[in-house]
């Protein structure tokens, strides 16, 4: 799951904001990293399972996120990637543009986890917690 998500959720059933953001940013950085690293052989086989399905090669989620990259490069793909098309696919994306796996997956990791604490950080601001949905 995306910190992004993640945080949110945790902190409304009142988790610990800090502990939440944590795991969460750790739990959705070894997927970030994962498939920047293994993104060459990961398309490769949804490419091969969706063309013996009879669909086009890439899905459109992925052309989607190539579209993205072209338009706003590495930064904004790091920087938007988390709220457009997933952190998994921003890196995966990055490494498919060109960008190498190291630098990708800490670029997505260092967005993700600055746009988890800004999350967790307006939520606890606003005190908003799952009381205060129920009462909504």
């Amino acid at each position: 799951m995306e910190a992004i998500a993640v945080v949110p959720s945790g902190i409304a059933l009142g988790l610990n904001p800090y502990a939440t953001v944590i795991a969460a940013a750790i739990g959705n950085a070894i997927t970030i990293f994962l498939f920047a690293f293994l993104s060459d052989k990961i398309r490769q086989r949804i490419i091969n399972r969706r063309i013996s399905k009879g669909k086009s090669g890439d899905s459109a989620k992925f052309e989607k996120a190539l579209k993205a990259f072209d338009k706003y490069g590495v930064y904004g793909m790091a920087f938007l990637g988390p709220i457009i098309i997933g952190t998994q696919f921003a890196a995966a994306a990055s490494v498919a543009a060109g960008v190498k796996p190291l630098r990708a997956s800490l670029l997505v990791t260092t967005s993700m986890a600055v746009w988890a604490s800004l999350i967790a950080f307006v939520m606890v601001a606003l005190d908003i917690n799952f009381e205060v949905l129920q009462e909504r």
